[in-house]
């Protein structure tokens, strides 16, 4: 897995001219939460949510929905309001509700929720991980403060391919 990860953040500009944007944002996504460790019981649900990308919420769900991660189960769901986000692990915010921003983190103060966006500026303002375009190439930024405050911990071959806030 580290290899596909390597890989594709070095050549991000060559999946990104193969695969749509929403299934690569699909694929990454999926592997950050590998790469991300949650505190307490590792049973149960482990909710996805998705605000504003109508295609990476059918991607997910149609791939990833009802797969396993160990005892705990995936399940893929659409963020129609900000309160949906509370009971998600990881939430995904596409740039197209990014005003819902600042609600969104509120609604997930004080809980371990991985909150990821893909508007520039997002990263420094309090997003765990944003995705960004550099160079032609879509790169990801990652707020360390932020996993922290959430009791998250990012492993180090993520960090390794981050640009870290």
């Amino acid at each position: 897995m580290w290899l596909f990860l390597t890989a594709f953040f070095l050549n991000g500009n060559v999946f990104a001219q193969q695969k749509p944007l929403h299934e690569i944002y699909s694929m990454m996504v999926f592997n950050f939460v590998k790469y991300i460790q949650w505190p307490g019981n590792a049973s149960g649900e482990f909710v996805i949510g998705v605000a504003g990308n109508n295609e990476m919420l059918e991607t997910m769900s149609s791939w990833y929905n009802g797969s396993k991660m160990g005892a705990r189960t995936y399940v893929i769901k659409k963020i129609q309001s900000p309160a949906d986000a509370e009971d998600c692990q990881v939430v995904f915010l596409d740039k197209s509700r990014s005003s819902e921003f600042a609600t969104i983190q509120d609604r997930v103060k004080g809980k371990s929720t991985l909150l990821i966006t893909d508007k520039n500026g997002l990263g420094e303002r309090g997003s765990g991980i944003n995705f960004r375009i550099v160079d032609n190439k879509l790169k990801f930024e990652l707020n360390q403060k932020v996993l922290e405050g959430a009791s998250l911990r990012a492993a180090s071959a993520l960090t390794s391919m981050a640009i870290l806030i």
